[in-house]
């Protein structure tokens, strides 16, 4: 898609932005390693066909290092969202359906008048289908996990959280279409509601039975803790070198690493800043 696309260093960034200034642009950092990200570039791709006008932008975090630390990227997922050049807003963590909402929003100039031929806005029931198939598990309900606006809906958080379930939310009073419309499509009339792979799980109730029967395990999504995600990258390989940047000569970011590359890479680092690493190459000497 034309308004898909990677950027990979910092001259394609700002080559990006140029062509595309007048019109929002969203950028997530992300990194190989995080399966939300991986997640979260799925939601990105399906918010592409939708939103023809709107370039979407792929940076790894850790690949670009001078956009990150300019814009103060500290974790992944992270969206910025551009326009006429500057940043207009900021969404933290892999919140699928907050990302498609901030979209709907600053992509047709913050809620102002349709101009003629806008896409017309999006049938109500395709996007609760949309909306219930953002992440694995979604969560609706009355608030944010982090401010809970009812009992029910922080019974439900606290349960998902003491069982490490992976889930994303959306705060049904931020839409008041969203809220009224999934009660007839689900035909389940009332808060919190749970979907697991797009399907009605139901309510805090049926959450509590399913704790109660043991079945509660198998059938939502399990967060990849911190520690076994460092675990596993500690055990990819017998030997492993956690640095900045990558042992190759130009991307080497930090000189205290000098020991650890191989005499080959160390010999041509050392050609290079002496300017002589072309005419090697090429045969001369």
């Amino acid at each position: 898609m034309a308004n898909l696309t990677d950027a990979t260093s910092l001259q394609q960034f700002e080559e990006l932005f140029k062509k595309n200034s007048k019109s929002l642009t969203v950028v997530h950092f992300h990194a190989a390693w995080a399966p939300q990200c991986s997640q979260m570039n799925d939601v990105m791709a399906e918010l592409a066909k939708e939103h023809k006008h709107t370039m979407f932008v792929k940076l790894e975090a850790e690949a670009v290092p001078e956009v990150s630390e300019k814009y103060e990227i500290t974790s992944v997922p992270t969206f910025l969202f551009f326009k006429g050049g500057e940043k207009i807003d900021r969404l933290d963590g892999a919140h699928a359906p907050e990302l498609t909402n901030k979209v709907q929003r600053l992509g047709s100039g913050g809620g102002g008048a349709a101009r003629a031929g806008d896409v017309p806005k999006e049938d109500l029931n395709e996007r609760l289908k949309r909306l219930i198939n953002a992440a694995p598990c979604m969560l609706f309900m009355k608030g944010s996990p982090q401010e809970p606006r009812c009992g029910f809906s922080r019974q439900t958080v606290q349960i998902l959280k003491d069982h490490n379930v992976h889930y994303s939310s959306f705060d049904i009073f931020s839409d008041e279409e969203v809220r009224q419309g999934l009660k007839t499509y689900s035909n389940w009339p009332t808060y919190p509601q749970v979907y697991v792979n797009g399907e009605l799980i139901g309510g805090l109730d049926i959450v509590k039975e399913l704790v109660e029967s043991g079945e509660l395990e198998n059938t939502f999504p399990k967060t990849v803790s911190l520690e076994s995600r460092l675990k596993s990258l500690i055990n990819k390989a017998p030997v492993m070198l956690f640095m900045k940047g990558n042992k190759e000569v130009s991307e080497l970011k930090c000189p205290l690493f000098l020991p650890f590359l191989s005499p080959e890479t160390q010999f041509k680092r050392e050609l290079n800043e002496n300017g002589e690493l072309a005419s090697v190459l090429k045969g001369e000497n």
